[in-house]
């Protein structure tokens, strides 16, 4: 019972007892106190009535403070836009003691793709715009957009742009579209997560410094505690190490197998093996102007090993990180040299790099790398050509110092002393690296 029922109450029954004294004259009074206590108790109840109304309007209107927040698709920071975007922004100032020759070529692996010098100079490197969201509950995408510059002009690339499940069953998941396969250790990592300014000779002499094509992709990681990751791929064929799209369309494949796991609390590590196979028609390598034309069969291997220390895992503070991989090629078809017919060509390839990189301290990190290439004699036909064999193994030395102000934020200062060609140099160079909006957390 409200406070002002019991008021009335109270004041009638004290009128009333009132009246067991009063004398038939008071009557009139005591209708006109009832009138007026009447009176107030609408008025009151009125006033109350109104604010329960507005009360009412304000919390419609209003967000529920105890209610969660809406989601918005994406992850981490990411999810702050929809989808998430981010820039990568690169740049560099390279110098060779004594200008390296145009037609700079490892003898007996001549590049194709992407492989080559840095070029000397000032220069803006390769900056990309990353586009990326969940579909909705069953799909991610993903987009990558380099802004490049070549002969003094600037062009726009897709690099890679590919839709991936997220709601199959059993650990499995599928990509598709363009992609960066899963083969080896640096194959699929962008360009500013390198921890040198380039790419170990193997990787630049078997997959044109990384191999990316379009094509489907099908991965399974195993439900045990030991990390196990199972993959396979299909692809054109329209990139080096393939070339032509053969097998209508579907000239390379790959299969690969990582396993990892930690190592008390200190220390992790992760293994694998890779295989790719690729057809050729036509396969462009070595000089522009007079390019080698390679038509057959590339089976690549690649087995990689690496190890990461950071001490009870703050990575932050200090950190250590061993890597290496081996990869062998084994190549049998054609090659065209400039203004000749076609000679039968096979050859056995392999090459390896090791390297560490130490983070003493926040922000600052020091790595060195070792990285070389070997192969077969070749004689015939290619005797005095890039394909003819090195008299010795090409093999370089690289050291590097780079300085974080944040997580987004990179200087780096590395030295090569280059004997892969025929000509040895050392090379100094300097690049940035800075990144703005949303960039996702980089694999192990």
């Amino acid at each position: 019972m409200s406070i002002k029922k019991v008021q009335l109450l109270c004041a009638l029954a004290f009128v009333f007892s009132n009246n067991a004294w009063s004398h038939s004259s008071d009557t009139e009074s005591l209708r006109a106190a009832i009138d007026e206590l009447r009176t107030d108790y609408e008025t009151r109840i009125t006033a109350l009535e109104k604010r329960l109304v507005a009360a009412e309007q304000n919390s419609r209107s209003a967000p529920d403070a105890s209610a969660p927040a809406p989601t918005l698709r994406g992850d981490g920071a990411a999810s702050a836009f929809n989808p998430a975007i981010g820039v990568i922004f690169q740049g560099q100032a390279w110098n060779y003691a004594g200008s390296p020759d145009e037609d700079y070529f490892v003898p007996g692996f001549p590049f194709g793709g992407e492989a080559g010098l840095i070029d000397e100079g000032f220069a803006i490197a390769e900056s990309e715009i990353n586009i990326s969201a969940n579909v909705d509950d069953k799909f991610t995408a993903w987009l990558t957009v380099p802004v490049v510059v070549e002969d003094g002009e600037a062009g726009v690339e897709v690099e890679e742009a590919w839709i991936e499940t997220t709601a199959l069953p059993a650990g499995l998941s599928a990509r598709f579209g363009r992609f960066f396969s899963g083969v080896g250790y640096l194959n699929d990592k962008h360009a500013h997560s390198w921890d040198f300014a380039d790419q170990p000779l193997p990787y630049q002499a078997f997959l044109g410094d990384q191999y990316l094509d379009d094509g489907v992709q099908i991965r399974w990681i195993a439900p045990t505690d030991l990390y196990i990751e199972a993959g396979a791929e299909v692809f054109r064929g329209s990139r080096y190490p393939a070339a032509g799209a053969a097998r209508s369309g579907a000239g390379a494949d790959s299969i690969f197998l990582n396993i990892g796991a930690d190592a008390g609390n200190d220390s992790s590590w992760l293994a694998g093996v890779s295989h790719l196979r690729a057809q050729s028609v036509d396969r462009s390598s070595g000089s522009a102007d007079e390019p080698l034309l390679f038509s057959g069969d590339t089976d690549t291997t690649i087995a990689q090993l690496v190890w990461k220390w950071a001490p009870n895992g703050n990575w932050k503070q200090r950190n250590l990180v061993l890597q290496t991989e081996w990869l062998w090629r084994s190549e049998s078809g054609f090659y065209a040299l400039p203004d000749s017919s076609p000679f039968a060509y096979k050859s056995d390839q392999s090459g390896w790099y090791l390297q560490a990189t130490y983070q003493p301290m926040p922000r600052w990190r020091y790595g060195a790398r070792i990285d070389a290439l070997s192969m077969d004699n070749i004689a015939g036909f290619f005797a005095g050509s890039s394909l003819a064999s090195p008299v010795d193994d090409p093999m370089r030395y690289s050291l590097m110092a780079d300085w974080s102000n944040s997580e987004f934020s990179r200087l780096r200062l590395q030295f090569t002393r280059d004997e892969a060609a025929s000509r040895h140099q050392n090379q100094w160079g300097l690049q940035y690296i800075l990144s703005i909006g949303a960039h996702g957390g980089h694999s192990f």
